[in-house]
């Protein structure tokens, strides 16, 4: 093709340091329900500020048992975003209940809480904020809206590990049930993995042991006292986390530099929307970058062409209420949510990870312009 080398839409950072401590956990013979889960958990609980922390196979798993945890069942309506990962829309399912969507911020992405507070009904049971792309949520209407009407908050941080809140405080240390996911192209990765933060230690007696099939740490190997899941992390994945809290916040150093390299090279790009900025104590903990394309520009297009070129890009993230499965199953249909609509039909990913130097980021940025006609 005459380009260079791929830029990847993701790349984690891995080392020395990871494959020691996994060696070492290799070497004890001790691959799951070892003390490297404990060290993690501790490790992590810390950087966000909240009394504990569990650790679980993926942010999902995660997210489906901190709605239990609040008493989600069968019935129940669990207000929440729809734009995000399905993700966080399928948890509310597991549980029989039904998740209801309300319309974002077009500044900030996120579930707006007004709009949430009117989709609150008598079955009503919790709403579930998006810190969509790292951005942290209103958390404070969000709290008076669950004060208001009786409600739960869980908050789905997969995406927002080093964000913090417009108090200043990390994403993660409110109390509320908080889930963090560790995969490959996260802040954080374990592989695959994820974290519930919690304020509450009965809470967290309860996760411990429904990730661990229902069983009390007290109970025998084959005694279980409550329904359970499968949702346990390896000591393996957790020894490649505790290597990567080691160098976490030169990780999020080398993002946080990525995306303003992207937005200086940018900022003057007409009719291309960049991610919001900080505001007041409210930072983003960059996960992704993603772009609003002008409209009516062909967004599957400018993938190919990129890719043609040698760039990785994808769309990011389309609405949940229009995909095939909840319009048959509820009935969606476009023009329910116009912001969401608008922004997942012109959202862009462009490559983004810690590595990535600022010769490639102008590389990304010169295709961009050529692919755009600019």
């Amino acid at each position: 093709m005459g380009y260079d080398a791929l830029i990847p839409l993701a790349q984690p950072v891995l080392g020395d340091l990871e494959a020691r401590l996994v060696g070492e956990v290799l070497q004890s013979g001790q691959l799951s329900l070892g003390p490297r889960v404990p060290d993690f958990e501790r490790l992590f609980a810390r950087r966000v500020g909240a009394p504990f922390a569990s650790a679980v196979s993926s942010g999902t798993a995660g997210l489906h048992l901190a709605l239990r945890a609040v008493g989600v069942s069968d019935g129940d309506e669990v207000i929440t975003s729809p734009l995000s990962f399905v993700a966080s829309a399928n948890v509310a399912l597991y549980e029989r209940a039904r998740p209801v969507f309300a319309d974002i911020d077009p500044i900030t992405l996120n579930l707006d809480p007004a709009a949430a507070e009117a989709a609150v009904t008598e079955r009503t049971r919790a709403v579930l904020p998006v810190h969509i792309f790292g951005f942290p949520a209103d958390m404070a209407s969000f709290e008076a809206v669950a004060a208001r009407h009786g409600l739960s908050i869980v908050e789905d941080a997969c995406e927002a590990l080093g964000a913090t809140y417009a108090d200043g405080k990390p994403v993660g240390g409110r109390g509320h049930p908080t889930v963090f996911g560790f995969y490959a192209n996260k802040q954080l990765t374990t592989g695959e993995g994820g974290m519930v933060t919690l304020g509450s230690g009965e809470m967290k007696t309860r996760i411990d042991s429904e990730r661990n099939q229902g069983r009390a740490p007290d109970m025998g190997w084959l005694d279980h006292d409550r329904l359970g899941f499968n949702y346990r992390l390896s000591d393996v994945a957790c020894a490649i986390g505790i290597a990567q809290m080691e160098r976490l916040e030169g990780m999020l150093a080398d993002r946080a530099r990525a995306a303003s390299l992207y937005r200086e090279a940018l900022e003057d790009f007409a009719g291309l929307e960049l991610p919001c900025g900080d505001r007041g104590g409210e930072k983003r903990g960059w996960f992704v970058f993603v772009v609003q394309l002008p409209r009516g520009v062909d967004r599957d297009g400018v993938v190919r062409q990129l890719l043609e070129r040698g760039i990785q890009s994808k769309p990011y993230l389309p609405a949940i209420h229009l995909m095939s499965f909840y319009r048959e199953r509820f009935g969606h249909r476009p023009g329910e949510f116009p912001i969401c609509e608008d922004v997942a039909e012109r959202s862009l990913a462009l490559p983004f990870f810690p590595g990535m130097s600022e010769s490639q980021v102008q590389r990304v940025v010169e295709q961009l312009r050529v692919v755009l006609g600019r």
